[in-house]
């Protein structure tokens, strides 16, 4: 385990001052939005050392820009990693995150107990690369051990699955994944790097959907994986597109030449420059500012969640909740492990009266907002069976916790007492048009 303080400051520190200064030019206090696309190189000799990758700096935002620069930075700082690449959105970061040593026929494990855009995007638009997913049920970290073949290359879980609150054992799988010497990549975008470090637990890489709480006001979109340099990426003669010649930069060996940065270098080198998918200036900007009040609003979300959900479990329309933050929940004993700041506060609850009355409750909230994005500073309500997870079966939905009475909340924070009231009036007003 390390500490808080890996730089030699705290997290609420980190969340402002990391990867940031005065623009030496201006001096701007706040990181500039550098809306360019390209830069100026200093002569020739200058541009064939940025193309040939023996400079750092910049060439064009595709690849990399001073905004988004210190957004990586900073994530990397907060989750106590080596480097970060970002991305246009959580979906893009995930690509990233298997695009540099996945080949045509190559397999991973992952948690069925995912976000319901993440199987539909591994179990379908992956298989468009020719990679090969097997699900399994996390609760067990035995089941990936069971799962494993020659072909695995990773193991994929959320530290916080979406929507139902669940909570894997990431030292037991993480442990697995050693054995197997292939990396464990978390999604850690429901807890945030607040309430759990994965990289603490034995993660080789991370992945944000900095959409949600990171960027924390609804207003950006983005992704990031997040490295942590301690992954081995020679141990095994999987993983070729980080340790044999690259033909893209005349043989050049990532992992040989970069050392515990060659995952970020290549995301960004081959990632963002074949596949894409980069993230705006603007939207750096913006969640650069949300980071700022990371652990001040994180806190609040928690305290109220808890209440919220505490609450709903006593409520005669409600005939489940599943949060950690219960005692009732099968998970309480992992969160206290991995996520004693708090116990996030996007959870599920059952309806009774089904699908339908599900529908209902969502169509008569009035302080909630009816979206699908979760992380916002505003409360926000969803129905996963009719939305998010639409496009599975019902046997997907209901292993993933996405059944048809299933309602996930997202808490904000907002004065605890207006969320309580605006869940028991539109609880009450779907009971009455239900009868």
């Amino acid at each position: 385990m390390t500490t808080d303080r890996p730089t030699g400051f705290g997290f609420e520190t980190r969340s402002v001052h990391a990867g940031a200064s005065p623009d030496p030019t201006t001096g701007a206090r706040n990181t500039p939005i550098f809306q360019t696309t390209s830069y100026v190189f200093n002569d020739v000799d200058h541009a064939a050392s940025l193309f040939n990758l023996q400079t750092f700096g910049y060439i064009y935002s595709r690849l990399t820009n001073p905004t988004t620069a210190v957004l990586e930075e900073r994530l990397a700082a907060l989750e106590g990693g080596r480097g970060a690449t970002c991305a246009a959105s959580g979906h893009a970061a995930q690509i990233l995150a298997f695009f540099p040593f996945m080949e045509p026929g190559d397999g991973f494990l992952s948690s069925r107990k995912l976000y319901g855009g993440s199987i539909t995007q591994f179990n379908h638009t992956f298989k468009k690369f020719g990679w090969n997913v097997t699900f399994v049920d996390s609760d067990d970290p035995e089941n990936f051990r069971k799962a494993m073949t020659p072909k695995v290359k990773a193991i994929f879980c959320e530290s916080l699955a979406n929507p139902g609150g669940v909570i894997t054992d990431l030292e037991a799988v993480a442990k697995i994944a050693h054995e197997h010497k292939v990396p464990l990549i978390v999604d850690n975008t429901m807890a945030s790097p607040y309430l759990c470090r994965p990289f603490e637990w034995g993660a080789a890489l991370i992945v944000h959907s900095t959409t949600k709480f990171l960027s924390g006001h609804g207003t950006s979109m983005g992704g990031a994986v997040i490295d942590s340099g301690a992954f081995d990426w020679a141990q095994s003669p999987k993983f070729a597109g980080l340790t044999e010649p690259s033909p893209a930069y005349h043989g050049l060996r990532f992992h040989e030449t970069f050392g515990d940065m060659a995952f970020t270098v290549h995301g960004h080198a081959i990632g963002l420059r074949d596949l894409g998918p980069t993230m705006a200036p603007m939207n750096a900007f913006l969640t650069l500012t949300g980071i700022e009040t990371l652990a001040l609003r994180m806190e609040r979300h928690c305290a109220n969640a808890q209440v919220v959900a505490e609450w709903l479990e006593k409520h005669p329309d409600v005939s489940w909740v599943s949060y950690a933050g219960l005692p009732s929940s099968p998970y309480h004993v992992l969160a206290k492990k991995y996520l004693p700041r708090g116990k996030g506060s996007v959870f599920t609850f059952g309806v009774k009266g089904g699908y339908e009355m599900g529908v209902k409750v969502v169509e008569t909230v009035e302080l909630f907002s009816h979206l699908a994005n979760i992380g916002d500073t505003r409360s926000l309500i969803i129905h996963p069976a009719s939305t998010t997870h639409r496009q599975l079966t019902d046997e997907q939905r209901t292993a993933a916790g996405a059944g048809p009475d299933v309602v996930r909340v997202s808490i904000g924070i907002e004065t605890v007492d207006d969320i309580i009231a605006d869940l028991d009036q539109a609880l009450r007003s779907a009971t009455r048009r239900n009868a």
